[in-house]
C-alpha cells in the first residue's frame, strides 16, 4: 500500500539527510507544504534549529505578481521561518531521495487575513469574528481561495496535490493557549456555533427562506441549554431538535451548497493549470455538517469531482465506509494515521491499523508527520510499513 508523509520545507531545508532519511522509512511520497497556516513545530533531528515558528499563514514560494497585483485579498509570504522559495528547494531535494512529492496545500484557514479583513470572517450567531476562518461563501473570498489553489498545488515538479480545508472551517481551531473546551458542545453544538452571519450568508439564508434575524435568535435560543452544561451530543438530529427541522435544513441546504460549489471550482481550476496525469485530493470528513480542516462533503459527490479523499483516522478508520461505499473505480481513499505519540498518534499500532483501513477500503496511507516525530516513533513507522510488504 502507498504511503506519504506530511512535511514542511523546513524540516528539510538546511538539512542534507533529511531526504535520504524520510525516503528510509518505507513511504513512497513526500506531501511537502506549499500554503500553511500558522504554527510552532518542533524539528526534534534538524542540525540548525529546535523549533520553528510561522507567525502567520503563508505560502512558502514566491507568488506570482501578475496574478495578484492590485487584489485587496492574496497571499501572505513567509518570513524567515521559509524564505525565498523553500517549498521549491525542499520539493527538489526529496525528488532527488526518491520520494514523489505532492503539495499540501491549506485554503480556508487564516487568521492573518481575518484580522487584517474582519469582513472576510465567518461571524457566529452572537456577532463574534472567527478571524481564523474565511467564510466561503463570499465571492472575493472564494476566488481568492481559487486562486490560491491553483497556484500553491501546482508547483514545479509535483505530481499532485492534498487541498485542506477546502470548506466551511468554523469555530474549532488549534488556537495557541485555546480556552473553549469548557462547554461540551458536541458535533450539534459546534454546528450552531459555525453557522456564519455574514451578509452574503444572510442573503443565502433568505434564499431558502429563513429570515436571518429570527434564525440567529433561534440559533443562540438553542445553544442556551448547552451553555447551562446540559450535553447532549448526538449528532444531526439534536441540531434538528434544538433548531426545528426546516431552520435545521434550510442552514444545510445553503452552507452544503456553498461547499459544493467551491470544491468544484478549485478542483476544474487546479484541473486546468496541471499537467496530465496531476492527482487533486481533498483532505475530506464524510459527514457533510462538519467543519474544520477536513471539511463535511458528500462521498459521491465529492468523488465525482476529485480523484479521491484523505480521510482523517485518529479515532480509527471507520470514517472510510462511506467513501469506500461508493464503489468508485481508481478513487484514491487514503487514509491519515497521526504517527506522532506526543501529539495523540499510534506508530506501534501502524501495521494493524493499515491492514483493518485497507479491509474498509483505504487505497493509501497518509503519516502525520515525518518533521515532527521523535526517532522512536520513525523507527516503529519504518517498521510497521516494512511488515505491510
Amino acid at each position: 500500500m502507498k504511503a506519504s508523509a506530511f512535511v514542511y520545507p523546513w524540516d528539510v531545508n538546511g538539512d542534507p539527510a533529511a531526504g535520504e532519511f524520510i525516503a528510509g522509512l518505507g513511504v513512497r511520497q513526500a506531501t511537502l507544504a506549499s500554503a500553511y497556516h500558522s504554527t510552532r513545530a518542533l524539528t526534534p533531528r534538524h542540525p540548525r534549529h529546535r523549533i520553528v515558528t510561522a507567525e502567520h499563514a503563508a505560502v512558502l514560494y514566491p507568488p506570482e505578481e501578475a496574478r495578484w497585483s492590485g487584489r485587496r485579498l492574496r497571499p501572505y509570504v513567509a518570513g524567515q521561518w521559509a524564505p525565498g522559495d523553500a517549498y521549491g528547494e525542499a520539493a527538489e531535494a526529496l525528488a532527488a531521495a526518491g520520494l514523489e512529492v505532492h503539495t499540501w496545500v491549506v485554503l480556508a484557514h487564516n487568521s492573518r487575513l481575518g484580522a487584517e479583513f474582519p469582513d472576510t470572517s465567518v461571524v457566529n450567531a452572537y456577532g463574534d469574528r472567527y478571524a481564523w476562518a474565511p467564510c466561503v461563501a463570499q465571492p472575493e473570498t472564494r476566488q481568492y481561495l481559487v486562486d490560491l489553489a491553483v497556484e500553491a498545488a501546482v508547483r514545479p515538479g509535483a505530481r499532485g496535490t492534498e487541498l485542506e480545508s477546502l470548506g466551511w472551517y468554523g469555530l474549532p481551531h488549534l488556537h495557541a493557549h485555546d480556552k473553549t473546551s469548557g462547554i461540551a458542545l458536541g458535533d450539534a453544538g459546534t454546528y450552531l456555533m459555525s453557522l456564519c452571519f455574514c451578509s452574503t450568508c444572510r442573503e443565502g439564508y433568505g434564499a431558502q427562506g429563513l429570515d436571518a434575524e429570527e434564525l440567529a435568535a433561534a440559533v443562540r435560543g438553542a445553544l442556551e441549554p448547552l451553555w447551562r452544561g446540559v450535553s447532549d451530543d448526538g449528532g444531526w438530529p439534536v441540531v434538528e431538535k434544538l433548531l426545528g427541522e426546516g431552520r435545521a435544513a434550510g442552514t444545510r441546504a445553503w452552507r452544503d451548497e456553498v461547499a459544493r460549489t467551491l470544491q468544484e471550482a478549485a478542483v476544474g481550476a487546479v484541473r486546468a493549470a496541471a499537467p496530465e496525469g496531476f492527482q487533486v485530493l481533498l483532505h475530506a470528513d464524510p459527514v457533510t455538517y462538519r467543519v474544520g480542516a477536513n471539511p463535511g462533503v458528500d462521498p459521491a459527490h465529492i468523488l465525482s469531482v476529485a480523484d479521491g479523499v484523505v480521510v482523517p483516522c485518529a479515532g480509527g478508520p471507520g470514517p472510510l465506509t462511506p467513501f469506500a461505499e461508493q464503489g468508485r473505480e481508481g478513487a484514491v481513499l487514503a487514509a491519515n494515521f497521526p504517527v506522532v505519540s506526543g501529539m495523540g498518534g499510534s506508530p506501534g499500532t501502524l501495521a494493524v491499523d493499515a491492514v483493518r483501513a485497507a479491509d474498509l477500503g483505504a487505497t493509501e496511507l497518509r503519516l502525520y508527520h515525518a518533521g515532527l516525530a521523535s526517532d522512536g516513533d520513525l523507527v516503529a513507522v519504518r517498521e510497521g510499513l516494512a511488515g505491510l510488504g
